[in-house]
């Protein structure tokens, strides 16, 4: 708290805007997209019907449905220079720098790049939201020194995705909660990267350019990059019988346990509780509960000792490491989903606008005496 009424640091709590596109509903620990509930839409819907409910504004028909899909095949193609960049750039680099070099690459071939126009701004979203995985498989099949696939029409989004990062075709139950994982993804209200790209489409800035400075801001360990970080953790602890005492040392640190704990919710993430259940499902299935099971022991010693509950970065770590997913790619498949949120709100920011500019409290200094330097 601040004794400066119209102050709140970080923005906590203040309401800097309106919107129609979500609403993260924290006494009830729900999260609904355009008043659907994101738990029935992540285990009933296809990603592509929670993309065009965000971008479209609506849920489709099955008519609509269907040439939203062939949209998104038709423009899940980049050109050969943003292909060469791609390649040309540092294996060093994160993929999430790489995604944002590639987002911004895409622009120079978007015929409606300049257009803020609601229409354009759709078409923008739409080819944007194809291309993203496409840039990861590039990437990523450079990295591992083979040829990159071709995006496979009779794939949905979720099974195009693994399957332009792996190179391999994936199975049902690994389409299924992938699905499950970018519709979680896909959207979270005014979000650090989310603000970011209204702040920049509010100056009447392109879609692209609020998409690449939300791609930068999702690259923080404090945002997107928990999942990522939830990984690591994982792996150092190593066996499940290790856990407890690992996180016990950690606390008497003060170290961050990354995945735990939310700015909006007060108890459980909603999405946390979906993925977790789909994924043990998964993992019992495979056989393969390693993480799973460090995992659940973190969960229980977090929630004894500091009632501190899982965000959905917590299991999203341990469930694409079940997938087989490198863990610098967990960062950018969380992108390749929360373009669609992103999308939609720089659409309803275009078509609504207001330039943000808050105002800061001053903490410097006052009436200094300029002298020349001797």
């Amino acid at each position: 708290m601040t004794d400066k009424p119209n102050y709140q640091p970080g923005l906590e709590g203040i309401i800097a805007g309106e919107s129609a596109i979500c609403k993260v509903r924290a006494d009830v620990d729900k999260l609904i997209y355009r008043g659907y509930d994101t738990s029935v839409l992540a285990l009933e819907a296809e990603f592509e019907e929670t993309a065009h409910l965000l971008i479209e504004g609506r849920l489709p028909t099955k008519v609509e449905l269907s040439a939203f899909k062939k949209e998104l095949n038709t423009h899940r193609i980049i050109e050969k220079p943003t292909i060469e960049l791609i390649r040309a750039l540092p294996n060093t680099m994160h993929p999430m720098d790489v995604l944002r070099c590639g987002v911004s690459a895409c622009a120079g071939w978007d015929p409606d790049v300049g257009d803020n126009s609601h229409d354009a701004n759709v078409r923008k979203a739409i080819r944007l939201s194809a291309k993203i995985p496409v840039i990861l498989g590039v990437r990523q099949a450079h990295l591992e020194k083979r040829n990159p696939v071709y995006p496979d029409p009779t794939l949905n989004h979720a099974g195009n995705l693994l399957w332009l990062l792996t190179g391999k075709k994936p199975g049902e139950d690994a389409i299924r909660i992938m699905n499950t994982s970018l519709t979680l993804y896909a959207e979270h209200g005014f979000n650090a990267s989310t603000f970011t790209a209204r702040v920049c489409a509010s100056t009447l800035s392109d879609l692209h350019s609020a998409i690449t400075g939300a791609i930068g801001t999702l690259k923080g360990p404090l945002h997107g990059g928990a999942n990522e970080a939830a990984m690591a953790m994982l792996e150092e602890i190593g066996d499940a019988s290790k856990a407890e005492a690992w996180v016990m040392e950690a606390l008497a640190q003060k170290k961050k346990i990354m995945g735990f704990g939310h700015r909006v919710y007060r108890t459980c993430d909603s999405r946390s509780v979906t993925l977790k259940a789909e994924g043990l499902k998964l993992a019992q299935k495979r056989g393969d509960t390693k993480y799973s099971e460090i995992a659940e022991v973190v969960e229980q010693t977090m929630k004894r000792e500091k009632n501190l509950f899982t965000n959905v970065d917590f299991p999203c770590a341990w469930v694409y490491k079940l997938l087989g997913l490198p863990v610098d790619t967990y960062t950018p498949i969380f992108a390749a989903a929360r373009v669609t949120g992103w999308s939609a709100h720089v659409i309803e920011q275009h078509d609504n606008n207001r330039l943000i500019r808050p105002s800061e409290d001053y903490t410097g200094p006052m009436e200094m005496d300029y002298k020349k330097p001797v």
